[in-house]
């Protein structure tokens, strides 16, 4: 006996998120459902606006053809389909088939803001490599270069993964990287995507020895049918949001790939509610478990939702409570 259910969940957000210049007040999304024998199998299936090229309304019906489909005894098809709600699917059908390990890697890169001592108090709860993910390109580059100067100088055993989101322009880079110590680039694992143009970020990342990450690139590249990875060398690190790139498989040999080119791959989330978190920390402990995943987005929320990240005490929402919109 098959039964699929479908839920709109609408999440409070903290009020300083911003995405894209644009305030992020309430995250919206939908969880599958999946009851099979006794089992369940939960799928979160939540674009991210400004990101995803897919809306909260492209999705429904894909969502709703899909499950009528598994209803009547077919297994899932994720070609074709929106990057989220392959994921949602994929993830649903791999927690219904108990492939998806228990155990989950809750130890998130914590985002500093820039005060040694507050990173210093987040670090002290990690076990092995100290961590931490700084937003840099919100403002002047120098100013950027300085603060990471501080935070590397003062914290010797400190790693730091920095996210530019394409600010920079190719002297803006320069101007930051000026201000870091030639003896502190090496504890820079990687930036994500320091330029808009790729080709000005690679050769930031050869002219002054700061590894570099794929990230926007490689979500807008992965979807065309003549990608391939080796494409795509230069960066050290690759980040894989799975909402952003689609099916769990997908994701699977998309990490066997950067495996096989010595890329490191970083399992990241797009902020989705603490349903689909704690899934990728799981994913990641499955498939990565010796990388940090870059999965510190819970105390974007002002609530959790079914289920609760390990050590955080925001209230939980049910998903009874939410909006029921479709089930077979």
């Amino acid at each position: 006996m098959r039964t699929a259910k479908l839920f709109r969940y609408q999440l409070s957000m903290d009020s300083g998120v911003v995405l894209r210049e644009q305030r992020l007040t309430e995250r919206e999304g939908f969880v599958v459902v999946l009851e099979m024998d006794g089992k369940t199998g939960l799928g979160e299936v939540a674009p991210l606006p400004g990101f995803s090229h897919e809306s909260i309304e492209d999705v429904y019906p894909q969502l709703v053809e899909k499950l009528t489909f598994w209803k009547n005894g077919q297994r899932f098809d994720y070609k074709s389909l929106h990057p989220s709600v392959a994921f949602g699917l994929s993830m649903a059908q791999l927690e219904l088939d108990k492939c998806l390990p228990e155990e989950g890697c809750y130890q998130a890169a914590p985002l500093c803001s820039g005060d040694p001592d507050d990173l210093l108090h987040r670090l002290s709860t990690m076990t092995g490599q100290k961590v931490a993910k700084v937003k840099v390109g919100l403002y002047e580059p120098i100013r950027d270069g300085l603060i990471v100067s501080l935070l590397l100088e003062s914290i010797p055993d400190l790693t730091l993964r920095l996210d530019a989101n394409r600010a920079w322009t190719a002297e803006q880079a320069q101007l930051f990287a000026k201000k870091v110590a030639p003896s502190l680039r090496q504890r820079i694992a990687f930036v994500e995507e320091p330029c808009e143009a790729p080709g000005d970020s690679f050769s930031f990342a050869i002219n002054t020895g700061i590894a570099i990450a794929w990230d926007e690139t490689l979500q807008h590249a992965v979807r065309k049918p003549d990608f391939k990875l080796q494409d795509f060398d230069g960066a050290k690190a690759i980040i894989i949001k799975p909402t952003l790139l689609g099916s769990v498989q997908d994701c699977i040999a998309l990490i066997e790939a950067a495996k096989a080119l010595s890329i490191k791959p970083i399992i990241s989330s797009s902020i989705e509610s603490t349903i689909g978190l704690t899934q990728l920390a799981r994913l990641s402990q499955w498939l990565l478990p010796d990388e940090v995943p870059g999965l510190d987005t819970v105390g974007l929320f002002a609530e959790q939702l079914e289920v609760s990240w390990p050590g955080c005490d925001l209230p939980i929402s049910k998903l009874e409570q939410h909006q029921l919109v479709w089930q077979v």
